[in-house]
């Protein structure tokens, strides 16, 4: 059974204790905070101030995803904020190995993430070091953007490498996850699933989770 993953970039901000509330009343397992700077990535969204407060309104696992240029410079901001898990971009990051041993020794998991262009062998390195894989799914930088199919192939790929080494790595699936695909997605080996959009736009959030938990 995948681990469900709401990103509240989708969210409604004018009403974000509302959606805080739906989630924590929800079968969601974690929260996705996604963190953009307008540098790595064409868009801003927040920082470590508003990851505070979601963290603040909820006991569930906090999955923040760095997507900034320089994340050394803010780890330690997002621990204090809450994150449990720590996503870096592995483009962003000169010094990978180094940014993953920093998130380690603050106490938070790490995880690093991939854009649909970087081939999964990029992490042969660092697989045993790390928690989770972020496998983008579209282009980051924007919701609402449709899954791109290759990325199957690459999470049969990614989900080799992890059994082949008998690693506890998850692989996480960010973008374009929807309640049709998301059957194809868990069969090709993801153990968690990012919905914004496919979520918060529901008629019915809470009533759409389930059904991505019941997959």
């Amino acid at each position: 059974m995948a681990i469900i993953a709401p990103s509240l970039l989708s969210a409604n901000f004018l009403t974000l204790q509302k959606d805080c509330d739906m989630l924590n009343a929800s079968v969601a397992d974690w929260f996705h905070l996604d963190v953009m700077d307008g540098r790595f990535v064409p868009n801003i969204s927040f920082g470590p101030m508003l990851v505070e407060f979601m963290s603040s309104a909820t006991t569930k696992f906090c999955d923040v995803h760095l997507m900034i240029e320089e994340p050394e410079r803010y780890a330690e901001a997002f621990k204090k904020a809450g994150a449990d898990n720590l996503t870096v971009h592995l483009e962003a990051c000169k010094h990978l190995h180094r940014n993953i041993q920093q998130i380690k020794s603050l106490g938070m998991q790490a995880g690093v993430a991939i854009n649909p262009h970087t081939p999964v062998e990029s992490l042969a390195d660092v697989l045993g070091d790390i928690d989770l894989v972020c496998m983008m799914s579209v282009n980051p930088g924007f919701g609402g953007q449709t899954f791109i199919p290759r990325t199957l192939h690459k999470i049969e790929a990614l989900r080799r490498m992890i059994d082949d080494n008998h690693l506890q790595v998850k692989i996480e699936i960010d973008g374009g996850v929807t309640l049709q695909n998301a059957p194809d997605i868990i069969k090709a080996g993801a153990d968690v699933l990012v919905a914004g959009n496919t979520v918060f736009k529901s008629p019915d959030p809470t009533a759409t989770i389930a059904a991505l938990k019941a997959i």
